[in-house]
């Protein structure tokens, strides 16, 4: 697998998934891969036309992330997967460190790719989605330079009838998944605290640092 690639995949996915920032009323009334390929869109408009944010300014990622984003991300449940099963032991103010350190973590981490963001679209595969479905799964191809790049979103109808993104795959590398296994081996070792710690540490490296 290209490793560049799934980095640049996993950059556009993360700030996809942090920047879903629509008004609640049209949230509610979008099909999921209708808001799937507007956004995504959107987005990429955004990166191509920001030299801030294809420089990976982590700060201005964040900025646009804080004031787009949070309310049409399911991301409690996707730190919650991402932690596994000690999530159940956490207290309320480790979890919410827990989400702060990750989202934190996916900012840093990915920064650097946006800088390939260059001409690239998305084409939004056609949905399998049966009438009463509330989770589905929205496949999504990033065309540009080079091959071009598989990218699948995971969402979930929430009781409003709008759509909240939990998880992204990336060339058959779910995210969620990828840092079940990272952290479960911090937990393992270190306990909570020893992961929201070794999160802070490395959401705090420079972007090419934290890739690693």
């Amino acid at each position: 697998m290209n490793i560049n690639r799934r980095m640049w995949g996993m950059a556009v996915g993360a700030v996809l998934a942090l920047n879903l920032g629509l008004p609640a009323a049209q949230a509610a009334e979008e099909a999921p891969d209708a808001l799937v390929k507007r956004v995504s869109t959107d987005v990429l408009e955004t990166i191509k036309k920001d030299a801030s944010l294809r420089s990976g300014d982590p700060a201005k990622i964040n900025a646009l992330v804080n004031e787009k984003v949070m309310p049409y991300v399911d991301f409690r449940r996707m730190t919650s997967a991402s932690v596994g099963p000690a999530w159940r032991q956490a207290t309320p103010e480790q979890r919410q460190r827990l989400q702060d350190e990750f989202k934190g973590l996916l900012v840093r981490t990915y920064a650097g790719a946006l800088a390939q963001v260059v001409d690239q679209t998305i084409t939004v595969r056609p949905l399998r989605m049966a009438a009463g479905d509330t989770d589905v799964l929205v496949r999504t191809q990033v065309n540009g330079r080079g091959d071009p790049v598989q990218l699948d979103f995971r969402l979930e109808k929430q009781s409003d009838g709008g759509w909240k993104l939990y998880n992204f795959n990336v060339l058959g590398v779910w995210l969620v998944e990828t840092y079940r296994n990272q952290f479960a081996q911090e937990i393992n070792a270190n306990g909570i605290d020893g992961l929201i710690k070794t999160l802070a540490s490395r959401s705090s490296m420079p972007a090419s640092a934290a890739n690693k």
